[in-house]
């Protein structure tokens, strides 16, 4: 069984930089994808698909409002994906969440959180204008 551990979470304001990471023990593989979502205020029935990373390959994925601001990475040898976040915003502000899921999903299931099969506890970040 894999368990998902985040941090780097905090308060930032607007325009500035944080990195989350997601470090992962138990039954993990390189090939595990990784996916980072988040949970807005006032939307706690929904989590946002972020970014996420495959396995094999390591391809990337990214939701149109992060491109260009967010980068998703992944270290194998320390078993922990990154979240580096710059140009943040206020609208950025929520609880992100990673979460992991095997397989080789096509791009329309990377993107849905139902696919994923382990979570981590999230961590908030915070913008301030």
């Amino acid at each position: 069984q894999v368990q998902l551990v985040e941090s780097g979470g905090g308060l930032v304001q607007a325009g500035g930089s944080l990195r989350l990471s997601c470090a992962a023990s138990g039954r993990t593989s390189s090939n595990y994808n990784m996916g980072w979502f988040r949970q807005a205020p006032g939307k706690e029935r929904e989590r946002e698909f972020v970014a996420a990373i495959r396995g094999n390959g390591g391809s990337t994925h990214y939701h149109n409002s992060v491109k260009g601001r967010f980068t998703i990475s992944r270290d194998n040898a320390k078993n922990t994906v990154y979240l580096q976040m710059n140009s943040l915003k206020p609208e950025d502000t929520a609880v992100y969440y990673c979460a992991g899921m095997g397989g080789s999903p096509i791009v329309s299931t990377i993107r849905q959180s139902q696919a994923y099969e382990v979570w981590g506890q999230g961590t908030q970040v915070t913008v301030s204008s």
